[in-house]
C-alpha cells in the first residue's frame, strides 16, 4: 500500500539504448500512436539526441519516467516524456525536465521547445512553473482515443540564457 507522505527514492540517469524496450512499454501507457522499440533505440542512437531515466533505487530495469530530447543549432526540443501511472504526483516530470535543462545549460542552448496535449492540465502546469509559455497552438495535433475527437497541441518554449 502507497502512503499518501511516502516519497520513493528515485536516480535519473542518462537514457540508453538499451533502455528503449521499457521506454516504448512506458509510451504506450500513455500515447494513443506509441513508438516501438526500434523507433526509440533509432532515436537515442542520433547524436543529437539524449535523455534521462527515472528509475526506483533498488528496482533495477523498470523505469518510472523518462525524458528524449534533441538539440541542434542551440535549438532544443523535447521530442517524448512520459511518467508511469503509478510514479505520478511524485516530482519526477519537473527532476526529467530538470536534468535536461541542466544539460542544456552547459551545452548553452539558446532555448527549449515543447509540444503538449492542451488537456493534459498537469503537464501544461509543471511547464508552466518551470517557465514555459505558450508560443502557438496545433488544432487536432493529437489523435483522440477510442473515436474521442482530436485534441490541439499548445506549443510552448522556454528561453535558457
Amino acid at each position: 500500500m502507497k502512503l499518501p507522505f511516502a516519497r520513493r527514492d528515485y536516480i535519473v540517469e542518462r537514457l540508453l539504448r538499451a533502455d528503449a524496450p521499457a521506454v516504448a512499454l512506458l509510451h504506450r501507457e500513455d500515447f494513443v500512436r506509441p513508438w516501438s522499440a526500434a523507433e526509440f533505440a533509432d532515436l537515442i542512437d542520433q547524436t543529437p539526441v539524449f535523455g534521462f531515466a527515472a528509475r526506483q533505487v533498488g528496482q533495477k530495469g523498470r523505469l518510472a519516467g523518462f525524458v528524449l530530447a534533441r538539440l541542434a543549432a542551440g535549438e532544443a526540443e523535447i521530442l517524448s516524456v512520459a511518467v508511469s501511472r503509478a510514479n505520478r504526483r511524485e516530482g519526477l516530470g519537473r527532476e526529467l525536465m530538470e536534468a535536461v535543462m541542466r544539460e542544456l545549460h552547459a551545452e548553452r542552448a539558446s532555448h527549449l521547445l515543447l509540444e503538449v496535449d492542451e488537456t493534459n492540465l498537469a503537464a501544461v502546469g509543471l511547464y508552466r512553473k518551470l517557465g514555459f509559455g505558450q508560443v502557438g497552438r496545433r488544432p487536432g495535433y493529437y489523435a483522440g482515443r477510442d473515436g474521442a475527437p482530436a485534441t490541439g497541441a499548445l506549443v510552448m518554449r522556454r528561453d535558457l540564457r
